[in-house]
């Protein structure tokens, strides 16, 4: 196991459909609180980051007793600000989780690491479900991934990939779980790849490594995603919550 494995949470504040999401109530604690620990549950993970650019979600952050960083505000994404923070650490693989999963399962967390600890040659790794609702197929919100026998991801698209001509039998669908895995100095070269056509045309950042010729290891999971973009989803995440809590009760009566 490497000496040192670090979670980063990117965290803005801005948010063009959800302005001020990551700090937003959920049973009682910030949507940040929530992931942070969760997040601190994994077994692998040696220490969490919140990276930040803006003092209310700062300030937050250190009120729960969070490590919390502040970065530059001039990050195009969530990875730029992830790769800022381990330029000063020496951790040896970063884990890049999303500050919107107040429900991300720390096993998913570990899962998507093995395969960096195991294989030394893999930069980058990740993870996917498989697809229950064929509505999700279909939904581009929803961005979908198939793989080759290794493991690698061949593609990922908002398009429903593959596509089933004729009478073929109908193949698995998995969605991609946007939780990331790199080794640092991958990492840290990640940002000046150059972006292709691909990753402009999907808006899916992770194209950039495909494009560049790198390999991204794809996990499979059971976690299901439950990010958080909308008041909406807000809502079924807060049900999501009251559920387990009343469930738990029901356990322990």
């Amino acid at each position: 196991m490497p000496r040192k494995i670090l979670g980063i949470i990117p965290a803005r504040y801005a948010s063009t459909r959800f302005p001020g999401k990551v700090l937003v109530p959920i049973a009682g604690k910030s949507m940040l609180q929530h992931v942070y620990e969760r997040a601190s549950q994994s077994r692998y993970l040696t220490s969490t980051i919140i990276a930040t650019d803006d003092d209310r979600v700062y300030e937050a952050a250190h009120a729960f007793g969070g490590r919390v960083r502040m970065t530059r505000g001039d990050h195009a994404s969530g990875t730029d600000r992830a790769a800022e923070v381990a330029s000063s650490e020496n951790a040896e693989l970063v884990v890049n989780i999303q500050g919107d999963e107040p429900l991300i399962d720390p096993a998913a967390i570990d899962a998507a690491i093995l395969p960096l600890v195991h294989e030394s040659e893999i930069s980058m790794g990740t993870l996917k479900k498989r697809i229950e609702d064929p509505r999700e197929v279909h939904d581009p919100n929803v961005v979908k991934v198939v793989t080759n026998h290794s493991g690698d991801a061949i593609y990922f698209s908002r398009c429903p990939i593959p596509f089933v001509r004729g009478q073929a039998p109908p193949p698995v669908h998995y969605k991609h779980i946007g939780l990331y895995v790199y080794r640092r100095d991958f990492l840290l070269g990640y940002p000046s790849l150059r972006a292709g056509p691909l990753e402009q045309a999907e808006r899916l950042e992770q194209l950039r490594a495909l494009e560049n010729g790198y390999s991204i290891r794809v996990v499979e999971t059971e976690y299901e995603s439950f990010g958080v973009d909308t008041p909406d989803d807000l809502e079924r995440v807060s049900q999501l919550f009251e559920a387990s809590v009343m469930q738990g009760v029901k356990g322990n009566g």
